[in-house]
């Protein structure tokens, strides 16, 4: 994996706080460069609203929050592509802004919304958070447990705490990191 080559990031893999902020601390350090498309931050304020319980305000405070943070985030350009893409119409919008952006790969956990045959021609590749969180680990592992444990001294746990809930998403990664470190469950 090349950290100088834009990562496209699904909105679900951007719900789970946990998950986001591990995902952002990683891209923050330059282990990847964080893109994402209108749709998602769309997306990503009814989902934070519906699914987690977050009042509008403060939905749109988190999104806004990161958008302000990673500003050349939001990919401009790919509308026009869309109708183009071959993978289910609800995220073309997640394809047509990787290739806009020149990404590599897209993070999601709906890997069946994204299938080789809409990616390989266009040279993407759709990856599941934990396998993504474990190449950037296999990448820089002082890096990654060094994120880790300030992501989990920011909010006042221990790692072992933070890879507990982390876990739920990506358990591989969560049971690598685990090992390495010789942490207890």
């Amino acid at each position: 994996m090349n950290p100088d080559v834009p990562v496209i990031l699904d909105t679900c893999v951007l719900v789970p706080v946990s998950l986001c902020d591990s995902l952002l601390r990683l891209a923050e350090s330059g282990l990847y460069i964080p893109r994402w498309s209108s749709e998602t931050r769309t997306e990503l304020e009814r989902a934070l609203v519906s699914k987690i319980g977050l009042t509008e305000e403060k939905a749109r405070k988190r999104v806004g929050k990161m958008h302000e943070h990673f500003s050349d985030a939001l990919v401009r350009g790919y509308e026009p592509r869309m109708t183009a893409m071959t993978n289910p119409e609800k995220d073309r919008h997640v394809l047509a802004a990787a290739v806009e952006a020149g990404a590599e790969l897209i993070v999601t956990l709906n890997l069946r919304d994204f299938p080789e045959s809409a990616l390989a021609p266009l040279g993407v590749e759709a990856k599941h958070p934990d396998a993504f969180l474990i190449a950037l680990y296999d990448l820089s592992p002082q890096i990654v447990t060094h994120m880790l444990d300030e992501q989990a001294s920011a909010i006042g746990r221990s790692t072992s705490e933070l890879l507990n809930t982390i876990e739920r998403v990506t358990p591989d990664f969560a049971e690598l990191v685990r090992s390495q470190l010789r942490l207890e469950k």
